[in-house]
């Protein structure tokens, strides 16, 4: 399946309207295609917030003016019926959901690069804790950890075990943001596994700390790398690696 064969059935594929044997086919596609993975996590953000219903609106007054002043040049003989008042404000709201639909497809057909990044940091995440790949390297000690990204990467993240204040390095691995490769280095605490994101720092964002698809994010940036920790453990103590690793 190509990539535009597959974003065209990506809406009905995220709604569950296909067939068994599409499902799969989109889904090893996916898999083993970054960019169509990036559309398809920014469409199920677009759905989430769709669910929540704060895109839904009535049409304001002021617009059921201007629809009635519009119709009123068209046609001044049209008389302002309970009946013509029903059919103008169907008509607002037509102007309204096509004014919306246009806005939802642009962002779903150009998601910006930070709602592309976040997408790709939460998949990565999942992904690691799914398949049999959280380590490349499974190692507490950093001299151990540390020698094995610079052989692969063109930077070497600081890596740190925090084993006695609670979040005991278990090793590292390379995975991919973006197109690019990022070192990942893995924590955990208690049963809760946490991946911390490390890569040089090219582009800044507003974002410090957000909740996304059920998993808490940590982001900061220091001596010209950029940092973003991800973890389903609760915001204080993940803040407080955070903090750990930041010293």
């Amino acid at each position: 399946m190509t990539c535009k064969e597959t974003q065209n059935l990506l809406d009905a594929y995220a709604d569950g309207e296909l067939d068994w044997s599409s499902e799969l086919a989109i889904e090893s596609h996916l898999q083993g295609c970054p960019p169509c993975s990036r559309v398809f996590a920014s469409l199920k953000l677009l759905v989430s917030a769709l669910q929540r219903g704060t895109l839904r609106f009535n049409a304001p007054q002021h617009l059921k003016s201007l629809v009635l002043s519009g119709i009123e040049r068209a046609n001044p003989v049209v008389r302002h019926s309970f009946a013509d008042w029903r059919w103008v404000a169907f008509a607002a709201s037509i102007v309204v959901i096509a004014a919306l639909s246009g806005l939802l497809a642009t962002r779903v057909a150009n998601p910006s690069v930070e709602t592309q990044l976040l997408g790709d940091i939460v998949s990565s995440h999942v992904r690691s804790m799914m398949a049999d790949h959280l380590t490349d390297v499974s190692s507490s000690d950093t001299h151990n950890v540390k020698p094995w990204f610079a052989d692969k990467l063109d930077y070497s993240p600081p890596a740190r075990d925090l084993s006695l204040q609670g979040f005991p390095l278990l090793g590292g691995r390379i995975d991919y943001l973006q197109d690019r490769p990022v070192a990942a280095l893995v924590y955990q605490r208690n049963r809760h596994l946490i991946n911390l994101f490390v890569w040089p720092a090219n582009e800044s964002t507003q974002k410090s700390r957000l909740v996304l698809r059920g998993y808490n994010l940590i982001h900061w940036e220091k001596s010209g790398m950029t940092y973003w920790l991800i973890s389903d453990l609760n915001p204080e103590e993940l803040t407080q690696c955070a903090r750990l690793l930041k010293e």
